[in-house]
């Protein structure tokens, strides 16, 4: 199904600055914040580009990176910029990526003065080893501290990411760190499988032989404790990755109408409309894909010489769109509407042993995965097709 010209999008803007970057980290970034001042300027003029390609916004995602390297002005000046180039929604949804090191009370009040209403803390774990392991800057005690500003500042939104699967990590370990989460009281944890990517210090020292990475077995040991644990304490498993705490203590299966439901990475599972803004940034619009220069300098010559500085983009044909479609709805707990797997040949045989294996599960006149289904939620689409 293509967009409609007035379906809400998202806004997405790429911070690609950090301190240093951590071992895992595959998103683009640079450590150096030289060319801070050179970025915002480039940014000016792609937001300029776009201002109207689409009619209004009603979630905002600044990420990185570390956007809360920026000082207080150059980050008071990016929303001005957003501001006065897109319509943002009264009730849009605006959050801030955060390193627990950068947290302060005082910063987390000038955050809400310039309009954040959801901040995303990358906790990532609450051991001392483990955060060394990932090459993190902070520290588990310095994790607690910015949880607890935090809660102090009175964000509306709180969000925390974690970070399992780590070499010899046990499943004690990842519930304890879940635990003293849980003590903050997020209104919302990602909980992402540790990856080893190609173009991290990582996979150099997996090549090196320096760790060994968990078996499957252990993998799916570590995903379904964690979901036990926060499923036990009244958190709905709306997506693989990703929990929001049940304000009504209701249904598991009650995430459409969750306000602790992440709205902006909602889009992307749903296919929403979405603009991405900065080197690396993707974007998405009816079923085109397009995806900004992965360097700050690319991106930056690009625009003063009155260009976009898209790298690639893609048209997705009507198959390829129903496939990827297929994949984003079986990724979440609101799952895919029965009536819509008829399209395929292999419905009839596939999901009666799909049901009886318990990896989905009827809810209305949808299928929908369970938490086992999860486990397997990549390969799911491709037994339809």
């Amino acid at each position: 199904m293509k967009t409609r010209a007035k379906d809400p999008a998202g806004l997405y803007v790429h911070v690609p600055f950090c301190r240093k970057k951590c071992r895992y980290c595959d998103f683009y970034s640079i450590p150096s914040t030289a060319l801070v001042a050179e970025w915002l300027e480039a940014l000016e003029k792609e937001a300029s580009l776009y201002k109207d390609r689409f009619p209004f916004f009603d979630t905002l995602y600044v990420g990185g990176g570390t956007p809360t390297l920026l000082a207080t002005d150059e980050l008071a000046r990016l929303v001005e910029i957003l501001r006065r180039n897109f319509a943002l929604c009264p009730e849009a949804e605006i959050t801030l990526e955060a390193n627990p090191n950068d947290v302060t009370l005082e910063r987390l009040l000038f955050f809400r003065e310039i309009g954040f209403n959801r901040i995303s803390l990358g906790v990532q774990s609450m051991d001392d080893r483990e955060l060394a392991f990932l090459g993190r800057r902070h520290t588990a005690r310095q994790a607690a501290r910015a949880m607890e500003r935090v809660r102090e500042s009175g964000f509306p939104g709180f969000g925390v990411d974690l970070i399992y699967g780590l070499p010899g990590q046990t499943d004690a370990e990842c519930r304890r760190t879940l635990q003293e989460t849980l003590a903050f009281s997020p209104g919302h944890i990602s909980c992402y499988q540790l990856t080893v990517s190609e173009r991290t210090p990582l996979w150099k020292m997996r090549e090196a032989g320096l760790f060994t990475m968990p078996d499957e077995e252990q993998e799916i040991r570590l995903f379904l404790a964690a979901s036990e644990v926060l499923e036990g304490q009244g958190y709905v498993h709306y997506e693989v990755s990703n929990y929001a705490r049940n304000p009504r203590n209701g249904s598991q299966q009650a995430a459409g109408k969750n306000p602790n439901v992440c709205r902006h990475n909602s889009k992307y599972w749903e296919r929403a409309p979405y603009l991405g803004l900065g080197p690396s940034a993707h974007s998405f619009q009816g079923d085109t894909r397009w995806w900004n220069q992965r360097s700050v300098r690319e991106y930056c010559q690009d625009l003063n010489l009155g260009r976009r500085p898209v790298q690639g983009s893609e048209h997705l044909s009507e198959e390829q769109a129903a496939l990827e479609r297929l994949s984003l709805q079986l990724r979440t707990r609101e799952g895919t509407p029965i009536r819509e797997l008829g399209r395929y040949e292999k419905t009839d045989r596939v999901l009666p042993g799909l049901l009886e294996a318990g990896l989905l599960e009827v809810i209305g006149e949808r299928a929908v995965p369970t938490r086992e289904g999860f486990l397997v939620a990549d390969r799911l689409p491709l037994l339809f097709l």
